[in-house]
């Protein structure tokens, strides 16, 4: 049973922590315990229960009623389990979003059925993109509030696909639903007779999302494991996370930076040995040489090796209230690796709502924008549109230790 991961997107107000608590409560995946305590809160506001509450987690956020940190929710049905990240819908926020969206495999884009598409919805649908989500549902909430309107329907759908060219998904569904009653979220409704599509749980059980075991196989080390005591005097281990691809027994393998070469002779999980392991799982390896490896050198097959390079260009997304500052250093944490990197220039900045590039001498909170770097040292990586999960990395600022900027490598 794989599973997804999807992020909800909207304007404030259009009703996404409400999807998620309609989703989560008619799928039966709310404990009883915890429905009780959502009641005893939900009393207070004189509602019979509020669905918005199990997302929206901390106290301030429900006394302002909107949604500011990202929050993670699981659940699971018999043919898939699932991992919800309901991100905020304000403008200055947008660093959160891009938080949530970096490990989604699909996004939810909430359109209120009396506004239509908004600003808000292009620049989430954007940032999705940008992240390299290929698969999206338009969810047209409240539909209830325009009685049921087919022609309401097909009027933002048809907006949406006049926009859809300049983004990069794949599959996009267009779902009428009513989050507040639960029309088409987890039962269809007879609400909508002249709606064809599959519901919204429905379409997020069924929907494929390509798998990372068909990329490249990257694995970065973690923790060195030498144990040095008599039962292990010999043991020598590489703990990490198989990011892409696979690996198995008897693989040729090359570590860098050293560029040496050697072959896989065991891999274990949970102290358990395995033939092969593939994306996503926590393992040690073991290889035939000893060799001097680091926490944060790589292991790659030897004919898949990633780009190599001391001068790259990136998108940034900038997470800081200071300014990005060209000629600065800081320090680029790529996983476990951390290099000392130089921004050299700002090339271009993205106007997500226009979707148009400009010339600019400034990067501010929220802004994205490509720039060019130099380390101070070769980093092996791979284009983020080709393997996000090694082509991703994180600026932090060296004198308040704060992360300022979120990379995408081109």
């Amino acid at each position: 049973m794989n599973t997804l991961k999807f992020i909800t997107a909207g304007n404030v107000d259009d009703g996404k922590s409400t999807l998620i608590g309609r989703l989560l409560y008619d799928s039966d995946s709310i404990h009883t315990d915890q429905l009780g305590v959502l009641q005893q809160q939900t009393k207070q506001e004189g509602v019979t229960i509020d669905l918005s509450l199990i997302t929206d987690g901390l106290r301030a956020e429900r006394e302002q009623g909107i949604t500011i940190d990202v929050a993670y929710k699981y659940f699971s049905t018999k043919k898939r389990k699932f991992i919800i990240a309901d991100a905020p819908g304000h403008e200055q926020y947008t660093r959160n979003m891009i938080t949530g969206a970096s490990n989604s495999d699909l996004i939810i884009l909430l359109v209120d059925a009396r506004k239509g598409i908004t600003i808000q919805t292009k620049r989430h649908a954007s940032i999705g993109s940008l992240m390299g989500i290929k698969k999206a549902v338009v969810a047209i909430n409240k539909i209830d509030l325009v009685d049921y309107s087919e022609t309401i329907f097909n009027d933002i759908k048809n907006a949406f696909d006049s926009i859809k060219t300049n983004l990069n998904y794949d599959e996009i569904a267009y779902i009428p639903v009513s989050a507040l009653v639960g029309d088409n979220i987890v039962e269809k409704s007879n609400n909508t007779p002249w709606f064809e599509g599959d519901t919204l749980l429905s379409t997020l059980e069924h929907i494929e999302i390509s798998t990372k075991e068909n990329l490249a196989s990257r694995f970065q080390v973690q923790w060195v494991i030498r144990p040095k005591n008599e039962e292990n005097h010999d043991y020598r281990g590489y703990a990490g996370q198989v990011l892409s691809g696979s690996y198995q027994v008897g693989d040729s393998v090359t570590i860098l930076p050293s560029g040496i070469a050697s072959t896989i002779t065991k891999i274990e999980k949970h102290q358990q040995e395995l033939e092969k392991a593939i994306a996503g799982e926590n393992i040690v390896l073991h290889l035939a040489h000893n060799i001097d490896i680091s926490r944060g050198d790589s292991i790659v097959k030897t004919d898949e090796l990633p780009k190599s390079s001391n001068t790259l260009k990136t998108w940034v997304s900038w997470l800081d209230n200071s300014s990005l500052q060209i000629g600065k250093t800081y320090l680029l944490q790529h996983r476990f690796k951390a290099v000392r990197v130089k921004i050299e220039s700002i090339d271009q900045k993205w106007d997500i709502n226009n979707w148009e590039f400009s010339g600019s001498d400034e990067i501010r909170l929220n802004d994205i924008g490509q720039v060019s770097l130099r380390t101070n040292q070769p980093l092996f990586f791979d284009a983020f549109e080709e393997n996000s999960k090694n082509g991703n990395a994180i600026l932090i600022d060296e004198t308040t230790f704060n992360t300022v900027g979120a990379l995408m490598f081109l």
